[in-house]
């Protein structure tokens, strides 16, 4: 689903929450409507919890450079963020992500792109939250509210 350029930034909290659909599988809510399938590797159709955080580390790439990127290429040009890195199962971690940014730069002269590419760079280490959040690391707080 395209995103239109200027449509208008909703200030109202975002919830989300998730909500068990059956054995090691869950259905990612948010009060927008959106929703994610998420179970264990292997069953169709859903994602892992470590592939939404690489597909949210990618996408959170993406859209930091979204602005860079059209001013120079245009509103139209194409783009797709590869992510990967193996699981520590040992420690319950990924110790290392990989994103390759796959960009047709071919209609820019070497300076041009460099700068580009710098200027993209910029982009993403200033506002892409969820790199920076990975990378700085964060504080994770569990809470029960249980019935008794």
């Amino acid at each position: 689903m395209a995103v239109e350029q200027n449509a208008p930034v909703t200030t109202a909290p975002v919830e989300l929450w998730v909500e068990r659909t059956g054995t090691r599988a869950y259905t990612g809510r948010s009060n927008r409507g959106a929703e994610v399938l998420i179970a264990s590797q292997g069953v169709p159709g859903a994602f892992t919890p470590g592939e939404l955080l690489k597909i949210a580390l990618a996408a959170c790439t993406g859209l930091s450079s979204d602005l860079p990127l059209s001013r120079r290429l245009g509103d139209d040009f194409d783009a797709t963020i590869r992510v990967s890195g193996d699981a520590d199962r040992e420690n319950e971690l990924y110790p290392q992500l990989d994103e390759v940014f796959e960009l047709d730069l071919s209609e820019l002269d070497e300076e041009a792109r460099e700068r580009l590419l710098v200027t993209v760079q910029r982009a993403v280490d200033k506002v892409c939250t969820v790199g920076r959040t990975l990378k700085a690391g964060t504080k994770v707080t569990l809470n029960f509210d249980i019935d008794a």
